[in-house]
């Protein structure tokens, strides 16, 4: 039985068999309010290639009441089963087919989210289809390649915004007819249906003029800071219409700020929905902001890459994901009057750290990935198809320069709009106007899995004169379970030379060269004859993908001095490379937290400290010789109060502070202190105790048992939002009693009741790391329930319990025993099977870390 999946095949057999034309879906929203089901009415004209032929049209709904095919009545309880409606007896040439169904309003964010607002009370609407969920709200041939164009006629409340791909009409005795869109695929149709509040503009350039719109719900109006959003979306416009010289190929654009939603955005075409925590209610640090420019830039360049061009099936996935990846940082770095020309650091930071990651698990799977079913493709949105694909096409733009990739891509634009790509087909476009072969650069950067390292070889004289530089390239052996085999690639690089500077102190680039990595070692005689400078960095300015050691010399001095450069790009690759020789067990949690402290201080980007923030305090829990793991927490702690008192008041460094010594905070001293400054009793200058920060502040005072329900209700009490409810229920689950985390698994495991952001909310609370022994009976629990939860719940739901439980603090030897006899025994399916041996190979790696840490005690 298929249930909700579809495998490759079956998509590729309908693909030769029908051409869709057009979708007309007729949904009657009235009920909204109320909740429940709703009446879905689909039209489908389509095009058959053989007569007698019979196929299926996907479905998943509570009901279906007619199914008419070419005028001939077909009995919904015969042809419609397993999510599938069945098509037999197909004409060749037009074809029509009504299906007449109640679909469900979803509170998990799949399909059509239905939302009530504590505040007003009033529900809100949105869908979300990717990957295969347009069929929750109407029949669809569910798969990117049948694209076709769609007329939506909804009828909803009377008051209400309806907002769909096509531009909203005025309704007519409460219903709105939209016009037809243009031939885009199932997955980036779209509707956000209710009283949302909204902002309009325009976006006008040398005669072009699109509407722009901004939505959200009235109790976030107040915060909407919609000048600054047109403001990136413009630059957004500018930038890409220029540089892929196809000019925006919708109608307007609108963006929707939704409750609830799973991920930070969707690229529905013309109507993008972007989570509602970008409508930043308390103050959020410039990082916040910068993150949000990404998430609305990568949102915009889909428009051309991903719904004008879309890929033929989901193993092109990265196709979309990584350009945009790509194309939001590019145009961050390179856009005029851009304020955040620094986000290539913030690249190398966030996204390659993931990417890193994603590539030393067991899963991980080359870019352009094997996915030969839904199954397979909804847990491959990872830190390949997204970061390591971006990394590598900022690779490509190197290795064929910026010009020549361009114009490959406006060729592809033109070549392909709406229609259906593989990657030969942008590979062929970019051989064309680069006049490079890309076959075998494809063939090992995006066809095969694993991560190489580069080390340098230097050679000196007594002097200090460099007699031989060699760079060193390996391919360590992929993770035991991972298809492929190790491969070392091409790499286009730079070196850059850094010497301290006497007068400012500063480490500053007295040289760089660029150059060609192919095989185990290259030899760099070019840096032969000179000084060797203080520090030698491989892969300066990020070129390239690769994982970068510092030799001997080089670490030493940054050791002392990584706070010294005058450039924030080398800097974070510096940090990047600590943190990484820290999860690999080559660095010492206890070295890394020295390194940190010595150089955090002079860290002038707060992206990069907001991530030493998280990565120290994930060294330390999990990374850390549990020996000594109390004291490292105590130093760390220290250090944050330290750095929170002397940070400059009112600015970014200190809520970062703030923040990081509310997570750690553990002394009665130090909770008295988090105590006090949510009373009021005490401040630190310039620090803003809003609500967010208020809610830092009480869920670790709830966390280490100060606070329990009375003091969490009185704070939900001065914000009864959603957001507040989130806050109060992560609060809750994360009290350190026996009931506490009783009641809390109780509402996750053995009721589905929780929406998807609460379910979120209250497993966050529920995992503490210093809970361990409170969390130990869990961890048998998880493994008992598991198969069943994710036979049973929705793949959003089931995956947050997946991930969001596994006993992933109790880092032992019995967990991961624990964990191989479930996968042995289980029969999970391939899904699944990843999620749960990526977990393990986390404790696993955790294992090998705090062993390393151990072997350095006392040095």
């Amino acid at each position: 039985m298929p249930g909700t999946n579809l495998t490759r095949e079956e998509a590729q057999q309908r693909a030769k068999l029908l051409t869709v034309d057009s979708y007309e879906i007729d949904l009657d929203l009235s009920g909204a309010q109320e909740g429940g089901t709703y009446r879905s009415v689909t039209t489908v004209r389509f095009d058959v290639a053989e007569n007698g032929a019979q196929s299926f049209i996907d479905l998943v709904a509570p009901a279906v009441h007619e199914v008419t095919l070419n005028g001939d009545a077909l009995d919904p309880a015969e042809v419609f089963a397993d999510s599938r409606i069945a098509l037999p007896g197909l004409l060749e040439g037009r074809n029509v087919l009504r299906v007449v169904a109640d679909c469900a309003y979803t509170n998990t964010g799949e399909g059509l989210h239905r939302f009530v607002d504590p505040v007003d009370e009033q529900a809100y609407l949105y869908t979300q289809f990717e990957v295969p969920d347009a069929r929750r709200v109407f029949a669809s041939f569910e798969q990117p390649d049948l694209k076709a164009t769609f007329r939506f006629t909804v009828r909803a409340p009377e008051g209400w915004a309806v907002v769909s791909n096509s531009p909203t009409p005025e309704p007519r005795d409460n219903v709105w007819a939209f016009e037809p869109t243009p031939r885009i695929s199932t997955y980036v149709t779209a509707l956000i249906v209710g009283p949302y509040h909204s902002v309009h503009s325009v976006y006008e350039k040398d005669g072009q003029s699109v509407p722009l719109g901004i939505y959200c719900r009235p109790s976030l109006a107040e915060y909407l800071d919609a000048d600054a959003i047109f403001d990136v979306t413009r630059q957004g416009f500018d930038w890409f219409q220029e540089k892929f010289d196809y000019a925006y190929p919708f109608q307007k654009y609108d963006q929707l700020f939704v409750p609830e939603f799973n991920a930070g955005a969707m690229e529905n075409a013309g109507a993008v929905t972007i989570r509602d925590q970008y409508v930043f209610r308390s103050k959020v640090t410039d990082a916040a902001y910068e993150v949000r420019a990404a998430t609305i830039l990568h949102e915009l360049a889909h428009m051309w890459f991903g719904d004008l061009v879309t890929m033929e099936w989901w193993n092109d996935l990265w196709l979309n994901e990584s350009f945009a990846t790509y194309a939001e940082a590019a145009c961050q770095a390179d856009a005029p009057g851009s304020k955040w020309p620094h986000s290539w650091t913030t690249f190398a930071n966030q996204m390659k750290t993931w990417a890193y990651r994603q590539d030393q698990l067991p899963s991980t799977h080359p870019i352009m990935a094997d996915i030969s079913d839904l199954d397979d493709v909804l847990v491959n949105f990872d830190g390949i198809t997204y970061a390591k694909g971006a990394s590598v096409l900022k690779q490509l733009v190197a290795y064929v320069g910026e010009d020549a990739f361009f114009r490959g891509v406006q060729a592809y634009f033109k070549r392909h709009a709406f229609g259906n790509t593989r990657l030969s087909d942008l590979l062929g476009a970019l051989e064309e106007t680069s006049g490079r072969d890309l076959k075998n650069w494809s063939r090992k950067w995006l066809e095969t899995a694993g991560i190489n390292v580069l080390r340098p070889e230097i050679g000196t004289d007594a002097d200090g004169v460099i007699t031989s530089f060699t760079i060193v390239q390996e391919a360590p052996a992929l993770p035991a379970g991972a298809k492929g085999e190790p491969t070392l690639r091409p790499h286009r690089i730079a070196v850059g030379l850094y010497v301290r500077d006497e007068a400012s102190g500063k480490l500053v680039r007295e040289d760089r060269l660029e150059l060609d990595v192919d095989g185990e070692r290259t030899a760099v005689p070019q840096l032969h004859g000179r000084r060797r400078p203080d520090v030698v960095l491989l892969n300066d300015d990020d070129l390239s993908y690769a994982k970068v050691r510092l030799d001997e010399a080089s670490l030493a001095f940054v050791t002392e001095h990584l706070g010294d450069f005058d450039a924030s790009l080398p800097r974070a690759l510096c940090w990047a490379s600590a943190w990484d020789m820290t999860r690999d067990g080559e660095l010492a949690t206890r070295d890394y937290l020295s390194l940190v402290l010595s150089g955090i201080g002079r860290e002038s980007d707060i992206g990069v400290v907001q991530s030493l923030h998280r990565q120290v305090k994930l060294a330390i829990d999990l990374y850390a010789d549990p020996s000594a793991r109390e004291t490292l927490l105590t130093r760390w702690t220290d250090a944050t109060l330290a750095h929170l008192r002397s940070a400059e008041p009112g600015g970014d460094h200190q809520l970062a502070w703030a923040r990081a010594f509310a997570a750690t905070a553990r002394t009665p001293e130090q909770l008295d202190l988090l105590e006090a400054l949510l009373d009021g009793s005490q401040t630190v200058e310039g620090l803003a105790v809003d609500t967010e920060l208020r809610w830092a502040f009480v869920q670790r005072l709830a966390a280490v048992g100060r606070y329990d329900e009375a003091e969490i209700a009185a704070e939900y009490e001065r914000d009864r939002t959603a957001a507040g409810e989130r806050h109060a229920a992560t609060a809750r689950a994360a009290r350190p009693t026996e009931q506490a985390k009783a009641e809390a698994w109780a509402s996750v495991v053995e009721s589905d009741k929780l929406p998807n952001a609460l379910q979120e909310a209250v497993i966050a609370g529920f995992v503490q790391t210093d809970q361990r022994e409170l969390l130990a009976p869990y961890t048998d629990k998880y493994f008992e329930v598991l198969k069943d939860i994710w036979e049973s719940r929705s793949h959003e739901m089931a995956q947050q319990i997946a991930i969001g439980l596994y006993p992933s603090v109790q880092v032992t030897q019995d967990t991961l025993t624990r964990t191989d006899t479930w996968l042995a025994s289980a029969g999970p399916n391939a899904a699944l099977r990843r999620l749960v041996s990526e977990s393990r190979s986390g404790v696993e790696r955790a294992l090998k870390a705090q062993a390393a840490d151990a072997a350095h005690a006392g040095r």
